[in-house]
């Protein structure tokens, strides 16, 4: 009898607690709420620190390999999914299993196992062949020619958006996209350091930029796919989610690369690569698997901004990075700097800024058709924008 009333007691203390939190209406208090938003752009912005650190990282080591002696597309290709075993620890420590329940009310219905399985393997196949491409394109093209066409992915990405994901483009989308395109386009006035391009053929050349071109179609695509699956499949709000969308199409893409590389026959030339690799062996295999972690980390951060906000957004953040290499490469390579490359730089920032000020007037614009008082918003915040940001996405 006594344990019935501590169970008692203590079911009506969660209770008060929960009550707490909420005003009359069953919406969450305003303090709540702002918490809530605060760490919203505290999310995004770590996930926008790791697609720009992940991608330029990456993309520097990937140039290293080819630089110094590494001859394999396969292995190149390989080197973008096959780090995901790094973020199985992760993966166990989130908090699956207490938002799962939690998330059982707004997800009446689960997705099935081969629902899930379709979905992985789908997205994993679309990876491995998208990988390969961009590996053949960065191997045939000069790097500035290379950065210009991945710009394009912004283009096809808003074209998926639009269709796929419902995306609405108010005037600073707009100025964002065509900034960020323009601040790309200008790398292809920049001359290439490498002597390399000169020596490729003409159809080589012409593969390189089919493939370079299906490439950013591709991942523009598979952002677009991703969105739209977190809203219409997944429909949970929880970091598991995210790995799982991360670890598990990273891992059909890896044993479909692995076994590309065995029915090739690549893999009888990778020990004569690594023994004529410029920097040594094991700076050969601290390249590769650097390459290997950094990609994950632009995964996370990918896959992040996709379900914090949407795939143009993510991809917004990943053509803001494609300047930051060339101008990067000036401190690792010891390459020249010009004025290209600044004002290429100068105008990604303020194309990122432009998409940035956007979501800040969807957060803090005021609603003219309500004239709220003191107590229903606090700084110019209205309370019903804030309920908006803290309900779950659900579709």
């Amino acid at each position: 009898m006594g344990e019935d009333q501590e169970l008692q007691l203590q079911i009506h203390d969660e209770a008060k607690e929960a009550n707490a939190q909420v005003n009359a209406d069953g919406h969450p208090k305003l303090a709540v709420l702002r918490r809530r938003n605060n760490m919203w752009w505290l999310r995004m912005a770590i996930f926008a620190v790791f697609v720009l650190s992940g991608q330029s990282v990456a993309m520097l080591l990937g140039r290293l390999y080819f630089d110094r002696g590494g001859k394999s597309k396969w292995m190149a290709t390989l080197v973008q999914p096959c780090g995901f075993p790094v973020l199985l620890p992760l993966l166990l420590l989130s908090p699956a299993a207490k938002t799962q329940s939690s998330s059982s009310s707004a997800s009446p219905s689960a997705p099935s196992a081969a629902t899930l399985a379709s979905l992985y393997l789908f997205l994993g196949v679309f990876v491995a062949a998208d990988c390969m491409l961009y590996s053949i394109g960065l191997l045939y093209l000069p790097v500035s020619t290379y950065s210009l066409i991945c710009a394009s992915q912004l283009g096809f990405n808003a074209l998926f958006s639009f269709f796929l994901n419902s995306q609405k483009f108010t005037p600073f989308i707009v100025n964002s996209l065509v900034i960020l395109t323009i601040s790309s386009t200008l790398l292809v006035f920049e001359p290439d350091s490498s002597s390399g391009s000169a020596k490729i053929s003409t159809g080589k050349y012409a593969l390189g930029f089919m493939c370079t071109v299906g490439a950013s179609a591709g991942y523009s695509l598979i952002l677009s796919v991703t969105q739209l699956s977190f809203r219409k499949i997944l429909k949970k709000e929880t970091f598991g989610v995210v790995l799982d969308m991360i670890i598990y199409p990273s891992a059909v893409a890896t044993g479909l690369i692995i076994v590309g590389i065995f029915a090739s026959g690549d893999w009888k030339g990778l020990g004569k690569e690594m023994g004529k690799f410029e920097l040594g062996k094991v700076s050969y295999v601290m390249t590769l698997v650097w390459t290997a972690i950094s990609w994950q980390v632009f995964s996370i951060g990918a896959i992040g901004l996709i379900f914090e906000v949407s795939s143009l957004f993510s991809n917004v953040m990943s053509t803001l990075g494609l300047p930051i290499v060339p101008v990067a490469a000036v401190f690792v390579f010891k390459e020249r700097m010009d004025g290209v490359k600044v004002v290429a730089m100068v105008l990604a920032i303020w194309g990122f800024v432009s998409y940035i000020y956007q979501h800040y007037l969807d957060d803090y614009q005021l609603k003219p058709t309500k004239t709220g008082t003191d107590d229903e918003r606090v700084d110019g915040v209205f309370e019903d924008s804030l309920v908006e940001r803290s309900e779950p996405r659900n579709g």
